[in-house]
């Protein structure tokens, strides 16, 4: 029985937009079911359909996550992600991804299981986009 994947994502530029494209097609070919979904389209509620899910958020500001969209969706998450396999992503144009270990901590401080955290300066390149499609083929078969 396939798995069934959400690539939950915000994007400012295209960028996380882009990584969430590519974590999905990794996790279809290793034969999950799986759909990127943008953040505003998405909620605690939906969790339940889903046997694994990936999270993408570009860094913001002072290296943050996005906190008009994005931010409140994954608080009301975290408390109904147990137990199911977990994986962060997001792309940067500055700093040097303190966000990520930040963001990670706290999904792990949650009792996550974080499979896997990546992130990307600027625009995927392809070896970005290589490293987005082993995350969804990492995340498929947890």
């Amino acid at each position: 029985m396939s798995k069934n994947v959400a690539v939950v994502y915000w994007t400012g530029t295209g960028n996380t937009e882009a990584m969430a494209n590519a974590v999905a097609e990794g996790a279809a070919a290793a034969g999950a079911e799986a759909r990127a979904v943008s953040v505003a389209d998405f909620s605690a509620d939906d969790v339940a359909g889903f046997d694994a899910l990936a999270f993408g958020c570009p860094a913001m500001g002072a290296e943050e996550l996005e906190s008009d969209e994005f931010e409140p969706v994954w608080e009301a998450c975290k408390p109904v992600l147990a137990g199911r396999p977990v994986a962060l992503f997001g792309s940067y144009g500055w700093g040097g991804g303190e966000w990520m270990d930040a963001w990670k901590e706290d999904a792990e401080a949650a009792g996550l299981t974080v499979v896997d955290a990546l992130i990307a300066n600027e625009a995927p390149d392809d070896e970005a986009v290589e490293a987005c499609q082993a995350l969804g083929r990492a995340l498929a078969e947890a």
